[in-house]
């Protein structure tokens, strides 16, 4: 039993790997994001001359760089119901919940790599052209950093493929998520509560702050963000079994 069970998530998460890796809009999303982030390291850390910011420079794009990983995994999901795919899916994968969570995890397998890169290029970029006034930081807080920024922007791509399992449909999905992240989290911010996806999820990478406002720690936030993750998944498994295809 072991060993089919074994054979049958081997046969799906090699189904799901395949069609991530061959679909175009994955590497243009992550092409795009990657250049995206240079431009803006170059820019927050030309204003951070003067300050010597390393981590604050490095990783000051990340605000941005979630709408490239939330539109990454709502097209993993999203793009399963243009041109009627996911009836073929279904056909050669009837495991409804295990297909699922399946591809959400090859999109892990694509996500963390991507994430890693782009943020320590923009730490090394920042940590490059600010080593002449930066103060010194010690490894242990640089890789603290980069580690949270990497969980972070996984995630969110996660989270992104659970909307997009949810609403079936690209637009709607990033309408819903890039509005609240982009608009109402931003105008709403000082009345909403630090342990919605974003404002948890910052705490995961932001560099230590003397602020006593600081309501999470890095641990606290990300404890926030694994839970929110996997609430959207569950929600999106659930309704992926009950309704048709």
């Amino acid at each position: 039993m072991n060993i089919q069970a074994g054979r049958k998530f081997t046969r799906i998460l090699g189904a799901e790997w395949g069609k991530l890796v061959t679909l175009p809009a994955v590497w243009l999303i992550l092409a795009g994001t990657f250049v995206a982030q240079w431009v803006l390291t170059a820019a927050y850390t030309s204003v951070a001359l003067q300050e010597g910011a390393i981590l604050s420079a490095g990783l000051a794009s990340m605000r941005y760089l979630q709408a490239g990983f939330m539109m990454l995994g709502v097209t993993a999901t999203a793009s399963e119901y243009t041109g009627g795919q996911i009836r073929t899916t279904l056909t050669a994968l009837p495991w409804r919940g295990l297909q699922l969570s399946v591809k959400h995890l090859a999109l892990v397998m694509i996500a963390v790599p991507a994430a890693f890169l782009m943020a320590a290029s923009g730490v090394l970029y920042a940590s490059l052209m600010l080593r002449d006034t930066a103060v010194g930081l010690e490894p242990d807080l640089i890789a603290a950093s980069l580690a949270g920024a990497t969980g972070y922007l996984t995630f969110t791509a996660l989270l992104g493929a659970a909307a997009g399992a949810i609403w079936r449909r690209t637009t709607p999905a990033l309408v819903i998520l890039l509005g609240y992240y982009f608009i109402v989290s931003p105008l709403a911010g000082a009345y909403l509560p630090d342990y919605l996806p974003d404002t948890a999820g910052y705490y995961m990478y932001a560099p230590p702050s003397a602020d006593p406002h600081n309501a999470l720690t890095r641990m606290q936030g990300t404890g926030i963000s694994i839970l929110w993750t996997l609430l959207f998944i569950t929600a999106a498994i659930l309704l992926y079994r009950k309704r048709d295809a």
